[in-house]
């Protein structure tokens, strides 16, 4: 079966406006989704990227035009600044980890549910208890919240020095079993072109 490894920020604007399309392209393709969330903050400046807080004012108002816009196309609601972001992603990322791993429920809806608990409803996915509603929501047990918590710490170091090594530089990231590499969830029609024979 082909595989997509699919690197992501948990707290990523794009991972969230993604909504659900990465899991309708794999399904359509019969193709394997691998979720390794990275610390994308770690890997800007490792990749010659720039934390958003040190961008250029310019880069920072096309970045708030971009994600409006790429919001309302994806037919999602969107706070630009919500009132908890930046926020340690690390905790949300461990759950997700510890889903997969444990399986049993809907992988993309628990990304895309923690993505918009930050992005539409300005909670913070820090917190215990929003991740547990998230893990809950997709079917998962809530108590993966706070289980298994050193294998996936150790998993969410591997997961970004996998992403450095293999030229991930920002997220959403996807890569096929065949190492052509998708950035950004504008380029999800590329994909499902590049999955159909067609790219």
């Amino acid at each position: 079966m082909p595989k997509i490894d699919y690197f992501f920020a948990t707290l990523s604007p794009y991972v969230y406006i993604a909504g659900t399309r990465l899991e309708e392209i794999a399904a359509k393709h019969g193709t394997e989704i691998s979720y390794r969330p990275i610390d994308v903050m770690a890997l800007f400046p490792r990749t010659g990227g720039q934390l958003p807080k040190d961008r250029h004012p310019s880069r920072l108002e096309y970045r708030a035009q971009e994600m409006r816009r790429q919001a309302k196309k994806a037919g999602l609601p969107l706070v630009l600044r919500p009132a908890n972001w930046p926020t340690n992603a690390a905790p949300s990322s461990y759950a997700v980890i510890s889903a997969q791993r444990a399986g049993g429920g809907d992988m993309g809806r628990l990304v895309h549910a923690l993505g918009r608990a930050c992005w539409a409803e300005e909670r913070d996915i820090a917190q215990e208890d929003v991740i547990r509603a998230a893990l809950e929501e997709a079917g998962f047990d809530p108590d993966l919240a706070e289980s298994g918590m050193m294998m996936a710490a150790d998993q969410y170091a591997q997961n970004l020095e996998e992403a450095v090594r293999r030229g991930v530089f920002g997220s959403p990231f996807y890569i096929t079993d065949t190492d052509e590499r998708f950035w950004g969830q504008d380029r999800l029609g590329d994909l499902d072109l590049h999955l159909s024979g067609q790219l």
